[in-house]
């Protein structure tokens, strides 16, 4: 086996084993708990019988008596609740008066499906729904007031300003409290997905009370959508002073038991600047409260009632007579936009960008995106901005991609002082190594040049993979023809002729759907076949038969992953053949690949006789 097809089969099988075992060999990291962190004694979350998120309880002040826990139950189900419309600019939705949560709220601009009849994104959820998912805002009790002196989960609300919740139009809500403290709360939102929840209290009785203002974010049970796939992250995220920390949802419900907050949570001091919340695949709820303002961050798991909680409770205040305190904090809700959730980053949300799953390679996705977005900004079409971001990617790589097939050509010219070399060391190996590597170091010639650009492509090739699967903007983007969504694999197929044929494709989940693969799929097959007859088919019968069902593999491998990506490696493969093909040209090698078409043809047509 000469050295030049050995770096040819060595790159090559890198390429494939990096295919089909990295996500075996590089699983994210999980999040690991300290068993050593100290135990937070100053709180206690009561546990609600009835199937809503709890409030957090406020921590007591120096000498207070301890309170109570919360015997009211909590209402189970808000969807017949009286309701305050949201209609913004980018969102619909309502408020239920019961508790004031926010737990009703679609996304304008999205749809469920790629048909535009196909129902909007229904983001949160009210309790009494399929998936209730909703924010819930109020002051936790301390000294000298109980759990019915606040407002909690089932308090009624009652409008004070406002009609409608909407861009430039807030409203206030009302809760007179049977200690003599007057609760408001003014809800605005933005032109995007922010919400700005400013909370007041009035002591209008006759003591000095003690009490916390809070945000809570619950989820009761797994998203119905969860995609469960290790490139994607999925759960709780906290942004604690600059650290972000993941929790997957599959995680949470293995926390240690925390006796503070009564069940199994996590929890963070934040002294400065942070947020907490749930994001999926493409959309996030955050509780954001004003930077400067040190909040305690929890993660907690209900597992009797299976809810899933963020909370976010700000430092006791205590309220003289007379005395009002106002407490202003944020809540995101809604697409996880690139140019959303930067301008929001901007604005002061510290590493709000990082709600985006970069991965492990974030050095390269971050900057790939950007490009990537650039370019559709200015072009208008997804799929040829990745088309343009495979040329700028090649163009960098040029310098060392030159060097590799000048290379390639230079061992394509000492082919016959090899095979001389070979014929003089007989089966002495040592003398064959020996004599290689002094017409290596003589003629200046790197056998492993070729493998370079194969090994610098891994990673870009991962990136891009990462990019197209987890960001909201290649979902439903489109290119041409039936590729309408560039983030799912190819809908057409050889089972109906690429639509000719008066039948649908198969379903992409099925096993047809593996055997009977689209266009773009087999475009990939031909031109890394294409490619492969730069040169000619190696001497070593094993080398022919990996080579020779090497691109079949890989157009079935492909097959099933986004059609972005795949559009991305069609487009590599042209440019790479025809940067090769006058490289080697350049270089006095002429590429005979009508020549190497027909020998690869005959050597079959011998053995089908052989045989």
């Amino acid at each position: 086996m000469d050295d030049q097809n050995k770096n040819l089969l060595l790159a090559t099988a890198l390429s494939m084993v990096v295919i089909l075992v990295w996500f075996l060999l590089f699983p994210p990291p999980e999040p690991v708990e300290d068993p050593n962190a100290p135990v937070v004694t100053e709180t206690d979350t009561p546990l609600s019988p009835d199937g809503v998120a709890t409030a957090p309880r406020a921590a007591p002040v120096a000498g207070a008596t301890p309170v109570a826990k919360d015997p009211a139950a909590a209402s189970a189900d808000t969807t017949e609740a009286p309701r305050l419309p949201l209609d913004a600019a980018r969102l619909e939705g309502s408020i239920s008066l019961t508790g004031g949560r926010i737990d009703d709220l679609r996304l304008k601009d999205y749809h469920k499906e790629l048909s535009p009849e196909s129902p909007i994104v229904q983001l949160l959820d009210p309790v009494g729904s399929t998936n209730p998912y909703y924010a819930l805002f109020g002051w936790a009790p301390g000294n000298g007031l109980a759990f019915e002196d606040v407002p909690g989960a089932n308090t009624p609300w009652t409008v004070e300003s406002g009609t409608s919740l909407g861009t430039g139009s807030p409203v206030t809500l009302r809760w007179d409290s049977p200690a003599g403290l007057v609760f408001r709360r003014t809800i605005s939102v933005d032109e995007d997905f922010m919400f700005s929840v400013t909370q007041t209290v009035e002591n209008a009785g006759a003591a000095t009370v003690s009490l916390a203002p809070y945000g809570v974010l619950a989820r009761h049970g797994e998203p119905g959508d969860l995609k469960n796939f290790f490139v994607l992250f999925e759960g709780a995220l906290q942004m604690s002073d600059g650290i972000l920390e993941q929790t997957k949802y599959k995680n949470i419900p293995d926390l240690e038991v925390v006796p503070a907050e009564g069940t199994q949570a996590t929890v963070q001091r934040v002294q400065d600047t942070g947020w907490i919340g749930f994001t999926d695949h493409y959309w996030m709820a955050a509780l954001i409260p004003d930077a400067g303002t040190p909040f305690k961050s929890v993660v907690k798991y209900d597992a009797r009632r299976d809810i899933y909680q963020t909370e976010a409770v700000l430092p006791t205040v205590q309220l003289a007579p007379g005395e009002t305190r106002e407490v202003s904090s944020k809540l995101f809700a809604g697409a996880k936009e690139w140019e959303t959730i930067r301008a929001y980053q901007k604005a002061g949300i510290d590493r709000f960008l990082d709600s985006i799953d970069w991965g492990w390679f974030f050095f390269l996705t971050k900057p790939i995106f950007a490009v990537l977005h650039w370019l559709n900004l200015h072009i208008g079409n997804m799929g040829l901005a990745i088309i343009a971001l495979t040329l700028l990617l090649k163009a960098v790589l040029f310098p060392l991609a030159y060097k590799s097939y000048a290379s390639m050509a230079k061992m394509k010219e000492l082919q016959p002082e090899m095979e001389k070399i070979k014929e003089r060391a007989g089966g002495d190996r040592e003398k064959l190594q020996k004599e290689m590597m002094g017409l290596y170091k003589k003629e200046k010639v790197n056998p492993a040049a070729g493998c370079l650009p194969i090994l610098l492509q891994i990673p870009i090739f991962f990136s891009l993979y990462k990019v197209i699967f987890v960001t909201l903007e290649l979902r439903h983007a489109n290119f041409f023809g039936p590729f309408n969504d560039l983030s799912a694999p190819d809908p057409t197929s050889i089972y109906n002729l690429f639509g000719l044929l008066p039948w649908g494709a198969p379903d992409p989940q099925s096993i047809l759907a593996l055997v009977f693969i689209g266009i773009l799929p087999l475009l990939l097959g031909i031109s890394m076949w294409l490619q492969q007859k730069l040169n000619p088919a190696p001497a070593d019968p094993t080398q022919q038969m990996i080579f020779a069902w090497m691109p079949w593999v890989f157009m079935f491998m492909l097959g099933g992953f986004a059609s972005g990506l795949v559009v991305y490696w069609i487009t590599n493969n042209v440019i790479t053949f025809t940067q090769q093909y006058l490289i080697m040209r350049s270089h006095g090698y002429s590429p005979d690949i009508m020549g190497n078409i027909k020998a690869s043809v005959k050597k079959k047509d011998k053995e089908q006789v052989k045989k």
